[in-house]
């Protein structure tokens, strides 16, 4: 069973990661792959290892926090690893943890994959089961701030620093900000506004 990878990112997808490690690129599935765009060095990526009939397949995630809450949200009936993928990369952990303690409807339907009836069953099935998470940040007082203009300011910012380690400038980041919110375009995942973003820079060129 494989714990963690350490190596050089190599190869970045939309989906995944490529990993170097002694020699052997690992194929590993990511919320924001890239979140990876800017690291310089080997990186370690804790990793959870699923073997199905046709594919043996790795997903990865920067903490062992995430790699944890992953797999409480894949043992949600309804909720495979594609979607725990989607919901990690909507949120950060702490985000997630609170929406579910509050019961917080709204929050979790505008995840990626998830609608009211799983959004409950996140409720029912988690919230009991998710001590020794992180919840630091809700007792600081981040929470003051509501969930879900939260979530997409830091779904932009974490987009953003991933364009910049592409080779985007801050002119380039801040005209294509402005275009998407003039679009009505400026909220959604990490991963849909990477997209949203590359496909106005492309324009651009």
């Amino acid at each position: 069973m494989i714990d963690f990878l350490r190596g050089p990112v190599v190869h970045l997808e939309s989906e995944y990661v490529v990993l170097d490690v002694q020699g052997v690129g690992y194929r590993v599935f990511c919320p924001n792959p890239y979140a990876f765009a800017k690291a310089e060095g080997p990186v370690t990526i804790y990793i959870h290892y699923q073997t199905r009939e046709d594919a043996t397949l790795l997903f990865g995630f920067p903490t062992r926090e995430e790699q944890k809450l992953f797999r409480k949200l894949i043992e949600v009936s309804g909720i495979g690893p594609k979607v725990a993928l989607g919901i990690l990369t909507g949120g950060t952990p702490d985000q997630l943890i609170s929406a579910i303690y509050q019961e917080n409807i709204t929050f979790l339907t505008k995840l990626p994959g998830i609608g009211k009836k799983t959004a409950q069953r996140m409720i029912l099935d988690l919230k009991d089961k998710l001590d020794g998470l992180s919840m630091a940040s809700m007792q600081t007082g981040l929470f003051a701030v509501p969930m879900e203009e939260r979530a997409d300011g830091l779904a932009w910012q974490e987009a953003r620093d991933a364009l910049k380690g592409l080779g985007y400038t801050e002119s380039e980041l801040d005209r294509v900000w402005l275009a998407m919110k003039k679009e009505g375009a400026e909220t959604g995942t990490v991963d849909v506004l990477m997209k949203k973003a590359l496909g106005l820079l492309y324009i651009a060129k």
